[in-house]
């Protein structure tokens, strides 16, 4: 991945570290994390750099630095900072059959971003929505791999099970990433991974970086699995106003195709996930079932956010994007 341009002092210090080998200086304090916006673009960039450590890694970063001891304390101090607001902000709960009832009750017409397309937008949004995702939709369900290892039971063979579709059933021009670079291609867009990180602001790198929180942490599973659950209930419908929104603006087969793709297999992939992972996941360890509930609150408390101010910019008739994009 291409390194970004800082936003502040965490990042940039981060980015300056980088240049070199490990342990040639320190990195920043835990106080310096501790001070900054837990939702802010310059702690959320900084943790994204340290996370893409253990993905494709940063350009003219040694792979050396992915288990730097002291670059993880600077990493732990950042996710602290996020997890502990984040806490604060979701309401509590241990009732996981409640929270992912209000998963499933979206309306049927539903609403947010993608009804916002389907419905009105044109296609300067659908570019800029594509831009959004591209941080999580190119390294589509890698987040997710991570608690394979920790799963047992019912709980890891539905998760797999859901994992291989992701990855194309064996077939690598059917791996959902794949698809995704296709339909940004489409799109007019450049497909290369991370290309666009600094374009997008910190409350579209916060609903990334929560599954690489979420997956590194082995405490976190629970909440792995709830942030999985809404990402694959909430997929189908929203796909389906996604092909309703390329298709009445004309987008090519290739950008159709990704979110047509989505609407037939995560139908199915919602019930796996429910009926098999979650519910032998609680069943196994009743104690994860606020971890589960956490996932679920949490995920849909940083979309939320993200639909707000994509939202909020786009009705004012502006960019949502740090860096407009070119007209085409």
């Amino acid at each position: 991945m291409r390194r970004p341009h800082p936003r502040g002092e965490l990042s940039a210090a981060l980015l300056e570290l980088l240049d070199g080998p490990p342990g040639h200086r320190a990195p920043p304090g835990g106080a310096a994390a501790a001070a900054a916006d837990p939702y802010g673009d310059d702690l959320h960039l900084a943790l994204c750099l340290c996370y893409e450590l253990h993905y494709h890694g940063l350009d003219g970063v040694p792979d050396a630095w992915e288990w730097d001891p002291d670059l993880l304390r600077f990493r732990a101090a950042l996710e602290r900072r996020f997890l502990e607001q984040l806490r604060a902000d979701v309401p509590p709960g241990d009732d996981v059959t409640a929270a992912l009832r209000r998963v499933l009750a979206e309306p049927g017409d539903g609403g947010g971003v993608s009804g916002f397309l389907q419905d009105e937008g044109g296609t300067w949004h659908l570019r800029e929505y594509a831009v959004h995702r591209s941080l999580y939709q190119l390294k589509e369900a890698d987040p997710h791999l991570w608690a394979v290892p920790r799963l047992t039971g019912r709980a890891k063979a539905g998760l797999v099970a859901v994992e291989y579709d992701e990855f194309g059933a064996g077939r690598a021009d059917r791996v959902h990433s794949r698809l995704y670079a296709d339909l940004m291609r489409d799109l007019g867009l450049d497909d290369t991974y991370g290309h666009y990180a600094d374009h997008v602001p910190g409350t579209t790198l916060a609903t990334v970086n929560v599954m690489s929180l979420f997956g590194l942490h082995r405490a976190l599973r629970g909440s792995l699995v709830g942030h999985f659950a809404v990402l694959e209930i909430t997929s189908s419908p929203a796909s389906r106003r996604l092909v309703r929104a390329l298709e009445r603006l004309g987008a090519g087969p290739a950008a159709v195709r990704f979110y047509a793709e989505h609407v037939e297999a995560d139908a199915v992939h919602e019930q796996v996930v429910r009926h098999e992972v979650v519910e032998d996941l609680v069943r196994r360890e009743p104690g994860l079932a606020g971890d589960v509930v956490f996932g679920i609150r949490a995920t849909q408390w940083l979309e939320d956010r993200f639909a707000d101010a994509v939202l909020g910019a786009w009705r004012s008739g502006g960019s949502s994007l740090r860096v407009p994009l070119p007209a085409v």
